[in-house]
C-alpha cells in the first residue's frame, strides 16, 4: 500500500513537471535528442535531381531503369534515467531533498519523452542496483517510475557508479539516451563512464545542495557523513575546520567537472531549494542549437 503522502508527492510532481513540460520543454526535446540514424523505407522511381548515390542498383537492373532508396529519420528513442539513491540523496538544508528534487528532473525528463513516442526506463542504485525499471511508454509507466524513485529505501549507504555503468551496458545493448543523476561522490568511475559513453548518448546531472558549498560562519554542528555513517562535532568559528571542508568539496567538483569536459560528456546541475526550469531550458536549447 503507497502512504498518501507518498500518493500526493507524485501528484504534486505530475502536476507540476507536465505544466513545464508543456510550456517550456517539449518543443526543445525533439531538436536536442535524435533518433538513431536513418532506416529505409522504400524504392521509387529516380527523379530528375535525386543523388545518384541513393540508387538501387539491384532494383534498377531488374526493371531496366533508375529506382533509389528512401530512407527516413528513425525518430523513436529509448531514455534510460540512472538515479543515485545512496545515503546522500536524502540530505536537504532548504525543506527539499535532494531524491525529491531528482524525482521532478526525471519526470520532466520520462514526460518529455513520451510525448515524443519515445520509451522510458530506470536503473535505481546505491553500490549495488536497487531497482530496474525495463523500458516503456506510456503515462502511467512515467508515473511508475516517479513512484519508484520516491519509494525506494536503499539498505545501502555508498555510491558506486561505475556499478550500474556496468549493469547498463549488460541490460541495454541498442543505443539509448542515458541520465545518470547524482551528486556524485565516489571515484573510479572515469574508465566506464567513458566506454558507455562511447555507446550511449550520455549526460550527466549533478544534483546539489546549498550547504555543500556555504558554510556557516559560526556555532556548532553534529554532522553525519550519509555515505559512511560516521559522525562529528564541528566548530564552524574554527576556519581550519571550515576550510578543509569547503576544499574537499571543490577539490570533488573539480575532479568530476574536469572528467566530464574531456569525456565530452554533457552535464548541469540543479540545487535544491532554488528554481531549475531555466537551467534545463537553457541545456535543452544549447544541446539543440548543437545538433543541427
Amino acid at each position: 500500500m503507497i502512504p498518501s503522502e507518498l500518493k500526493e508527492k507524485i501528484r504534486r510532481i505530475q502536476i507540476t513537471t507536465n505544466r513545464i513540460v508543456d510550456e517550456t520543454i517539449a518543443g526543445q526535446y525533439q531538436s536536442a535528442f535524435k533518433g538513431r540514424g536513418m532506416e529505409f523505407s522504400e524504392v521509387r522511381e529516380y527523379l530528375p535531381g535525386d543523388d545518384i548515390r541513393s540508387i538501387d542498383w539491384n532494383v534498377t537492373a531488374r526493371f531496366n531503369k533508375p529506382y533509389v532508396k528512401n530512407y527516413v529519420e528513425e525518430r523513436e528513442l529509448t531514455v534510460l534515467l540512472l538515479i543515485d539513491i545512496s545515503g546522500s540523496q536524502g540530505f536537504g538544508s532548504t525543506g527539499a531533498i535532494k531524491n525529491e528534487l531528482a524525482a521532478e528532473i526525471s519526470a520532466i525528463l520520462a514526460f518529455s519523452a513520451i510525448k515524443n513516442n519515445d520509451q522510458v526506463g530506470c536503473i535505481l542504485f546505491s553500490d549495488h542496483i536497487d531497482n530496474y525499471i525495463p523500458p516503456k511508454k506510456g503515462s502511467k509507466h512515467v508515473l511508475r517510475v516517479i513512484r519508484d524513485i520516491l519509494y525506494t529505501k536503499s539498505s545501502e549507504r555508498k555510491t558506486d557508479i561505475a556499478n550500474v555503468l556496468e549493469y547498463l551496458g549488460k541490460v541495454q545493448k541498442r543505443r539509448a539516451v542515458v541520465f545518470l543523476v547524482s551528486d556524485f561522490f565516489d571515484s573510479g568511475y572515469e574508465k566506464t563512464l567513458r566506454i558507455i559513453n562511447k555507446h550511449h548518448d550520455l549526460v550527466s546531472i549533478i544534483v546539489e545542495d546549498r550547504r555543500e558549498y556555504v558554510l556557516p560562519a559560526s556555532g556548532y554542528s553534529i554532522l553525519e557523513d550519509s555515505e559512511t555513517g560516521e559522525s562529528a562535532i564541528i566548530n564552524w568559528s574554527n576556519s581550519k575546520a571550515r576550510n578543509a571542508m569547503l576544499d574537499k568539496f571543490a577539490k570533488a567538483a573539480e575532479y568530476r567537472d574536469h572528467l566530464f569536459a574531456s569525456a565530452g560528456i554533457d552535464c548541469f546541475k540543479v540545487r535544491t531549494g532554488e528554481p531549475y526550469e531555466a537551467t534545463l531550458y537553457r541545456f535543452f536549447k544549447s544541446r539543440a542549437r548543437r545538433m543541427r
